[in-house]
């Protein structure tokens, strides 16, 4: 198809005669420029790597006005939160070479870990934790391995909350205390570096555990268990506790709870019943009956329930049945009341043999009271012996 071109007014000027021009059918316009291509130089390498995201631009500061410097400040930001000290350990990984190391490909154009840490204004101890820091990374598949990275590589880095897993700020782990932390840690599973930041911090540990329950919960438990192999430690904590009076109280409440407790689970357990004399004898039927109703109950509470009311319901009940089955029983019954007045007898013989009559004599304690007690209690001694006597000529 043949068109006429006719100018525009502001076209230059152009000959009174147009020549015919071929032109398609239908005329696309050709595509925009990149913007890559109109931007300074400058603003292109201030963009950064092609994985960093923009940086959002408001209407009142357009790209042009943004002074370079401060784009890759907020970049090089970016990349730090999102990496945290992986940002750095890849800048140790690629271009250290510890000494030892053969300088073969591409390691030949890095350096020792001292002439790195005398670049960067550090000291090489540090630089070599952001190495082993890698190197542990790498060995878990985490990151690249040291001989494949190049001087100057950029690479897709691990979120930042996983560095602290890997990195340890301190030397500590080579000391005997760390090493018997390290021990503990692979034992329950987690990675030794977690558990060295905690004992170098143990202000964070104690904010951790007064703020949050589960901390405190985690933290009684391993409590627990070192005392059952660290005597110093049960010694201070008992002391600890009997210092304090509310701690003094839950204390002597849960033991109480406890005895309770132990006293129904012994009847179950053993089939056997101590009467309020201190026999023990076979527990009826229905009484271990009752006793496993309770104790199931109490096993079912949670940890975070109150067992104390439960077992005192529980330990009142069965001491209720344990008294019924000693009245039901004739010959129970005679037994349980020769036993406690033999335990009685057997109180009262002990306690006047205490009595020092030497110091009556020696010093000068007397009261008229103390005579007429023991004249009232030779009386009754008396009776009793009486009452015996005529008891066994009866029989």
């Amino acid at each position: 198809m043949t068109i006429a071109f006719t100018p525009s007014e502001t076209s230059p000027a152009a000959p009174e005669t147009v020549t015919a021009i071929s032109e398609p059918e239908f005329w696309v316009p050709s595509a925009p420029e990149p913007q890559e291509a109109r931007e300074p130089q400058e603003t292109q390498q201030a963009q950064g790597t092609q994985d960093e995201q923009d940086v959002p631009m408001t209407d009142d500061e357009p790209a042009q006005d943004l002074d370079p410097v401060v784009v890759r400040d907020a970049r090089d930001f970016g990349v730090y939160a999102r990496t945290g000290g992986w940002a750095f350990a890849l800048k140790v990984a690629r271009s250290v070479r510890p000494g030892g190391q053969a300088a073969e490909g591409t390691a030949r154009t890095k350096i020792s870990a001292k002439a790195f840490a005398e670049l960067a204004g550090c000291s090489p101890e540090r630089v070599m934790r952001h190495y082993k820091a890698w190197d542990m990374a790498a060995d878990d598949g985490l990151v690249p391995q040291f001989e494949v990275l190049v001087p100057g590589e950029d690479i897709e880095l691990p979120d930042a909350d996983v560095w602290l897993s890997y990195y340890t700020s301190r030397n500590s782990a080579s000391s005997v205390r760390g090493q018997a932390i390290t021990a503990a840690a692979e034992a329950e599973g987690i990675r030794p570096t977690k558990a060295l930041e905690v004992a170098e911090n143990p202000t964070a540990l104690r904010a951790a555990i007064l703020a949050d329950p589960g901390t405190a919960e985690a933290a009684r438990g391993a409590l627990l268990d070192r005392m059952k192999e660290d005597p110093a430690l049960q010694t201070e904590m008992a002391r600890a506790i009997a210092r304090t009076d509310d701690l003094k109280k839950a204390v002597a409440s849960e033991a109480k709870a406890a005895d309770r407790i132990g006293y129904v689970r012994q009847i179950v357990e053993n089939g056997q019943i101590k009467t309020p004399a201190g026999q023990t004898v076979d527990a009826p039927a229905e009484l271990r009956a009752e006793a496993e109703r309770h104790l199931s109950l109490l096993d079912e509470l949670d940890d975070s329930e109150e067992a104390g009311e439960w077992a005192g319901e529980a330990y009142d009940t069965v001491k209720g049945l344990v008294a019924k089955a000693v009245e039901e029983d004739p010959e129970l019954r005679v037994q349980e009341r020769r036993t406690k007045f033999y335990n009685s007898l057997q109180k009262a013989t002990k306690v006047f043999e205490e009595l020092t009559l030497d110091e009556v004599m020696e010093e000068d304690i007397y009261e008229a009271d103390m005579l007429q007690r023991l004249e009232a209690l030779q009386e009754a001694i008396g009776t009793c012996i009486s009452a015996l006597r005529k008891a066994s000529t009866t029989s």
